[in-house]
């Protein structure tokens, strides 16, 4: 009797050790690694949200060693991962990618909701960030076990107004992860543990977008109206706006229409083949506004991101009236940047 009861309180013993190993023996591990996080073509002015992946992987490691067990009937381990706000700073709602002193906006999210709730963070971010958490193992897991996580990069085109590039280069913005990124890690058998019972390890990345240097124009028309003689000077004007890439310069050339003249514009009447002369100009009876050749002036400015506004003047002078009728001029602008 004496010696079954051993007997069983041998077997009990065992499974013991099998269901909750001698965690003091072993020289478990976890780890993480993660892709770089890289957004491409960010245009500031084009009003868009731009979209990037990571790949986060958690990489964990059973190891067996002497006077333990050959094998761990249930190796589990729990996983918390955690992010800080990186090198550009901030609070984390949002993070900042930067180029010298300038700042990007962007942030990193649990799942492709993008919403607050989901940014990645529990790492010194505020209590509403999210770690990514999870549970590996199973029976007669020894070995290594990795699993893979999408991290989700959005940068809002909302706040992108103020992003510059360096002269009119495209220019690359960029955030350093490392030792912003940490896990931590705790071995258990059948009894979960928190992730925060174990130990922990740290791991970084980077975050980089290329930001484009990019324009639009749009303008309106200068329409003189009707006049029955031409005996002084009928005047017009019209709105041009320039939206260039914060820091980059641009030049505005208009061409010489229908006359082939930069300095000597002409408007003309299809059905008769007359003409009237005019021209334009950005300042008030200003240099005529073409494409720098025949002592013509071109426009330049630089760009803030936001629309700037230039000021067309037409002006018909004094001349000689022709036959009535509709005269009309297709003039070209051109933005170099």
């Amino acid at each position: 009797m004496n010696k079954r009861l051993s007997l069983v309180w041998s077997a009990l013993l065992l499974a013991a050790l099998f269901l909750f190993g001698a965690c003091d023996a072993r020289a478990d591990s976890c780890g993480a690694s993660m892709t770089d996080v890289v957004f491409t073509n960010v245009s500031p002015i084009a009003g868009s949200d731009y979209y990037a992946n990571g790949t986060l992987t958690v990489t964990c490691t059973w190891t067996v060693l002497t006077g333990v067990p050959p094998l761990l009937l249930f190796p589990n381990v729990a996983v918390c991962v955690y992010l800080g706000v990186g090198s550009g700073g901030g609070t984390g709602s949002p993070r900042y990618m930067t180029n010298g002193g300038n700042q990007m906006p962007f942030n990193l999210y649990v799942d492709n909701t993008y919403a607050a709730a989901s940014i990645w963070g529990g790492n010194g971010l505020p209590a509403s960030t999210t770690s990514i958490q999870t549970a590996m193992g199973g029976l007669l897991a020894l070995g290594s076990i990795s699993r893979s996580f999408t991290v989700y990069g959005k940068i809002p085109g909302s706040s992108l107004a103020g992003v510059k590039t360096v002269g009119n280069a495209d220019t690359t913005y960029g955030a350093s992860f490392a030792g912003h990124g940490s896990i931590s890690y705790a071995f258990y058998g059948a009894v979960p543990s928190p992730c925060t019972a174990g130990a922990s390890a740290s791991f970084g990345f980077n975050a980089r977008a290329t930001v484009t240097n990019n324009c639009l124009i749009s303008t309106g028309n200068l329409a003189f109206g009707t006049n029955s003689v031409l005996t002084g000077a009928v005047r017009s004007s019209a709105a041009m706006n320039v939206q260039c890439t914060g820091n980059s310069a641009y030049q505005v050339s208009l061409s010489a229409g229908g006359s082939g003249n930069v300095a000597a514009r002409k408007m003309k009447n299809a059905a008769t083949g007359e003409t009237i002369g005019y021209t334009i100009s950005n300042s008030l009876d200003g240099p005529a506004w073409g494409d720098g050749s025949g002592g013509t002036a071109v426009v330049a400015g630089t760009g803030s991101g936001t629309a700037q506004t230039i000021t067309m003047y037409g002006k018909v002078p004094a001349q000689k009236t022709p036959a009535p009728g509709d005269y009309k001029d297709t003039v070209i602008a051109t933005l170099v940047f």
